[in-house]
This record gives structure tokens, C-alpha cells and sequence, in this order.
């Protein structure tokens, strides 16, 4: 059996992670990650590790604490407040899964003896023929989370566990409550864990100025007002004002924004990617190894699509949803093995 440091958020699936794994036999520590939030917000951290140490204490666990304040504050906090302010669309959870869950926590586990660390995410680790690890997706489709774990690699996967991966949310449920799991019943958390109930635009408010602009149609005609143009992204349809003279009741999507002008362009048809067009990618990272073609998504549970990548060359075989700049894009193979991922560099 083997040491694993759990990583005990406070919530339901990190509980029961840490619950399986001791009733496997394994010695099991319990760790909360303490994370950064800026001054202004009121953050509810401390009765989220009053409630991880509640399933520490009842599983008869150590309980410590993992500072990670400053490595979540530099590069969660401060890349999505630079990404936002270059017109970009960043992907927070992303840089907290590489650099603080599985970068910090790591060294603070094998610092002091860890084999393993272990998290509550919805994925699994399943070694091919060779034994070498692969990130899978979990079996739960509507919980899976490895589209935010693709900059991992196969040496974070040799010593990872995702004990729920492979089970569908209700039956975690289940068994937190068969199990008298302190938090069996706790609702699960929204959001990027440092925002809260607070959105984007009130939390980039303190980081520079949003200047309200025009909403103008695909003609350059304006049709309504927006609070600040790098607050959009692509196919966004809310969050503006659009006169209702023009509407005619039809929603509107944000197309194109110009951060210079600050106006935000709207049409009444999602953008998309035409067939066959191309989209230049960045940051490339691969967990399992490359293919030529493989399956895509710019988005969490967004459907996967067939496409072919040449180079830094994403080509896409058939009309999809377009990505904004700054996003991730995520490969897998047909049978649900995560490949890797990049960001976004233009589309």
C-alpha cells in the first residue's frame, strides 16, 4: 500500500476520494490547499478547511495545510488578469491544475514522503500495454474533467490518483451518504475558486478601467452599449445592451471586438469556423503523445470534433463553434484518451 496526500477542498468528491482510498488500505494524509484571493473579496477559505479538516477528523486522518498562495497568485491570478487585458480569453483552471495542484502540492507531498497525491477530479489514470500511464477521461460525461488537466505529463500521471474518475457523480453521492461522509450533502462549488460569486467584470474593475463603448452589428452600425470591451469573448450573448428597436427579438453574439476602438461586434449567428479553415495554436503540451488526426474541443463538454494538426497548424475538417484567442484547445483519441492540448494564438 502507499502514502497518498489527499488534496481536501472541503467538498464531496475530495472527501470521498480521500475515504476510498484509506478503505483500500492506504495511508492517507489529508492536505488543504490554501490558494490566493485578492483584498476586496470576502472569501470563504476558512470554513472550507474547517470542513476538509471535519473528514480529516472523521476518517482519522492527518490533516495539514499546503501554502500556495503565491504560486496561485502569480500564475492563476495575475496571467487571467494579463490575458484579459491583451483581449484574450484565459482558462484559470488550467494554470491552477499545473502549477498548484499538481506543481506546489506535489513538492509539499513528496517532501514529506508522499508515493502519491490524489485529487476529487473527474478523470483517470490507466497505464497502456507498456505500463505507461495515460490521462483518460472519466466515465461520467457530464462531470469530466480532463480538458482542464492537459498540460499534465505521463511523470505527474506515475504519481496521481483520481480515485472518483471512474464513477458517475450520483453514485459519489451515494456513497458519501452510505458512508457517512461529513460533507455527503454539501453543494457542489461554482466557479473559479478565488471569484466566487463574483464575476469578471466587477472583478477586473479593480485592475483597470472598464470604459463602457458601442455594440455595433456586422455593418459598423451601432445597436447598443457594452461595459468594457475586453470583458467579451467569442459567441458570448449576454452581458450588453442591445436596442430593442433592432432586435426583433433575436439574440446576438459577440463576433469580433476591437480593444483599440473598445467597441464589441455582435451578429445574429454564433461564429464559426468554416470547413477547412485554419487556427494557429501556441504552447503546445502533450500528456500521451501526438497524432496527425485526432478528436478536438475549444471548451469544457463541448462536443468533440475530428481535426488534423500540422505543426502549430490546427486544421478543422468540419464548421464549428470559433474559439476566442487565449483559449485551450484539447486532443483526444476516439476511445476517450486525453493526447494533450495548446492555447489558442489567433483565429
Amino acid at each position: 500500500m502507499a502514502k497518498v496526500f489527499v488534496g481536501l477542498s472541503g467538498g464531496v468528491d475530495s472527501s470521498v476520494s480521500a475515504h476510498m482510498l484509506k478503505a483500500a488500505g492506504h495511508e492517507v494524509v489529508g492536505v488543504f490547499i490554501k490558494t490566493w484571493q485578492p483584498d476586496f473579496l470576502v472569501c470563504n477559505w476558512e470554513r472550507e478547511r474547517l470542513d476538509a479538516m471535519r473528514v480529516a477528523a472523521s476518517l482519522e486522518i492527518p490533516f495539514l495545510t499546503c501554502d500556495a498562495e503565491e504560486a496561485y497568485k502569480t500564475a492563476v491570478g495575475e496571467y487571467m488578469i494579463a490575458e484579459y487585458l491583451k483581449g484574450n480569453t484565459p482558462n484559470p483552471d488550467v494554470m491552477c491544475n499545473r502549477h498548484v495542484k499538481f506543481g506546489v502540492f506535489w513538492e509539499f507531498a513528496k517532501a514529506r514522503g508522499a508515493d502519491f497525491i490524489a485529487t476529487g477530479h473527474y478523470a483517470q489514470v490507466v497505464k497502456d500495454e507498456h505500463g505507461v500511464p495515460q490521462l483518460v477521461r472519466g466515465n461520467d460525461a457530464n462531470k469530466d474533467q480532463s480538458y482542464f488537466l492537459w498540460q499534465l505529463t505521463k511523470e505527474d500521471l506515475a504519481h496521481t490518483m483520481f480515485p472518483i474518475g471512474h464513477l458517475p457523480k450520483p453514485q459519489v453521492r451515494e456513497y458519501a451518504l452510505a458512508n457517512n461522509v461529513p460533507v455527503a450533502e454539501k453543494k457542489d462549488s461554482q466557479g473559479i475558486c478565488f471569484l466566487g460569486h463574483v464575476d469578471i467584470e466587477e472583478f477586473l474593475s479593480h485592475y483597470t478601467t472598464l470604459i463602457p463603448g458601442d455594440v455595433l452589428n456586422e455593418n459598423g452600425e451601432k445597436i447598443g452599449t457594452h461595459n468594457g470591451a475586453l470583458i467579451y469573448t467569442y459567441g458570448q450573448r449576454h452581458g450588453f445592451t442591445i436596442d430593442a428597436a433592432t432586435t426583433h427579438e433575436q439574440p446576438h453574439y459577440v463576433i469580433a471586438k476591437d480593444l483599440e476602438a473598445n467597441t464589441v461586434i455582435v451578429g445574429t449567428e454564433a461564429p464559426k469556423i468554416e470547413e477547412g479553415e485554419n487556427i494557429t495554436l501556441t504552447n503546445i503540451s502533450w500528456v500521451s503523445g501526438s497524432q496527425k488526426e485526432m478528436l478536438a474541443q475549444f471548451r469544457y463538454r463541448q462536443s468533440p470534433f475530428p481535426v488534423i494538426l500540422s505543426g502549430e497548424t490546427l486544421q478543422v475538417p468540419k464548421e464549428t463553434e470559433r474559439p476566442a484567442k487565449g483559449q485551450s484547445v484539447v486532443f483526444y483519441t476516439k476511445e476517450g484518451i486525453c493526447l494533450g492540448g495548446a492555447i489558442v494564438a489567433n483565429t
